[in-house]
């Protein structure tokens, strides 16, 4: 009778642990990027009254007799399956589509969490709701990104600019209209920049001097430019027959180095003669002014690229994730964080999207993957389970009660 209350004392602990279990995962339906997790439950140990005996000549084997000793919790291992996707607009919130863990540090230690509730501090770092930096790596000036390299923080300080470019070519293309009359002029300005990013207006003037000959003359700032070439000729297709590059020189901005200016006319919309009105035009040219940083955005491989007020766009770092090879043997460490141990195995490093790692939505999060169909279902289950086992443990105290007044 003592076993049969025991029996039940193990199986009202067991049952109030899974209701811990279950009313943690319903208290955190809503946490973004929280993971559930499920209770087992394992025969406790068992004692033996009998062993068993094999068979003889004339008698039969005989089984063990055993009387179990209760319940006990075998575990409680974490739920990873993917939680909802929900949008959210802000450009800081990321979730992962698949497999994996944002990297956090926090003064030397190292978390991991699906929770993408991120933001940029005063500093430019982008960290967690607590402070923690989130890890991946930085580009260097090229913009290129070296994932075989140790993760840092991600910093980008919106004060960085991007360096002006000396434009040093322009790709002039449109038509020199064959209706034009002699001594007709079509003048074109071209924005060129200089080594310190100031724009510079480069005027290009084209006069008709034949039928298929136009002679060619620049100036930039009242400054008249030596051109390599000082003519244009067509064909009877009206093709360009003449020199396809044409160099200018001759003019130094105020506190800039020399200006040399290469003007491309065969290549990338060519420049020709065609009837109808002349449009010849600076099609595109290789000079930047000076960028600041004005926004970014967040590839689905964690590339974080900078969008400049020059309109340039460079890859300025990329955010790391990692895998595990067992993700139930990670620690719960608090704030939907998790912590490596000896039996989660070692965090697998990588960009998103390769391997087995999954691809980031930004401006999104996971939610809570708590199924609350499932675990209203496992709350009456363990609501009963507990019942029941205090039934056994009342009606243990009865027959105990009814032994007690056997001399009555």
């Amino acid at each position: 009778m003592m076993r049969s209350m025991f029996a039940g004392v193990s199986g009202l602990r067991s049952h109030q642990t899974m209701m811990d279990v279950v009313g943690n995962n319903i208290a955190n339906v809503n946490t973004a990027g929280f993971k559930s997790a499920q209770i087992t439950f394992g025969e406790a140990m068992a004692q033996t009254l009998q062993g068993p005996a094999g068979a003889g000549v004339n008698s039969g084997g005989t089984n063990p007799l055993q009387i179990g000793l209760g319940v006990q919790v075998a575990s409680i291992d974490g739920v990873f399956t993917q939680g909802a996707i929900q949008i959210t607009g802000r450009p800081t919130d990321i979730a992962i589509q698949g497999d994996g863990f944002f990297i956090l540090e926090d003064r030397g230690g190292r978390e991991f969490t699906r929770a993408g509730t991120f933001r940029w501090d005063e500093s430019g770092n982008l960290v967690a709701p607590g402070g923690q930096l989130v890890q991946g790596w930085l580009a260097d000036a090229a913009g290129d990104v070296q994932t075989q390299t140790a993760v840092q923080g991600i910093n980008l300080p919106l004060s960085q600019v991007i360096e002006p470019v000396e434009t040093s070519l322009v790709h002039v293309g449109g038509n020199l209209s064959s209706d034009a009359a002699i001594g007709d002029i079509h003048t074109t300005s071209i924005v060129v920049y200089d080594s310190l990013g100031e724009p510079q207006e480069l005027l290009v003037d084209f006069e008709k001097t034949a039928a298929n000959t136009w002679d060619i003359s620049a100036s930039m700032n009242g400054t008249t430019l030596t051109l390599g070439s000082t003519s244009v000729t067509f064909d009877s297709n009206g093709q360009l027959t003449s020199a396809g590059t044409i160099s200018a020189s001759g003019y130094t901005p105020p506190g800039a180095s020399a200006l040399n200016v290469d003007l491309q006319l065969a290549t990338n919309s060519p420049l020709v003669q065609f009837g109808g009105t002349s449009s010849a035009e600076s099609v595109d040219q290789n000079g930047n002014a000076i960028g600041f940083l004005t926004d970014f955005s967040i590839a689905s491989n964690g590339t974080i690229s900078g969008q400049f007020s020059n309109g340039e766009t460079k890859v300025l770092a990329m955010i790391a994730t990692a895998t595990f090879n067992n993700p139930s043997g990670l620690i719960r460490s608090g704030e939907t964080r998790f912590e490596a141990s000896v039996n989660s195995g070692q965090a697998l490093i990588g960009e998103p999207g390769n391997s087995n790692r999954g691809l980031l939505a930004s401006g999104a999060l996971e939610m809570s993957n708590v199924d609350l169909a499932q675990e209203f279902t496992n709350l009456i289950i363990a609501q009963r389970g507990f019942q029941a086992n205090s039934r056994v443990i009342t009606a243990s105290d009865e027959v105990l009660a009814d032994l007690v007044n056997l001399k009555r």
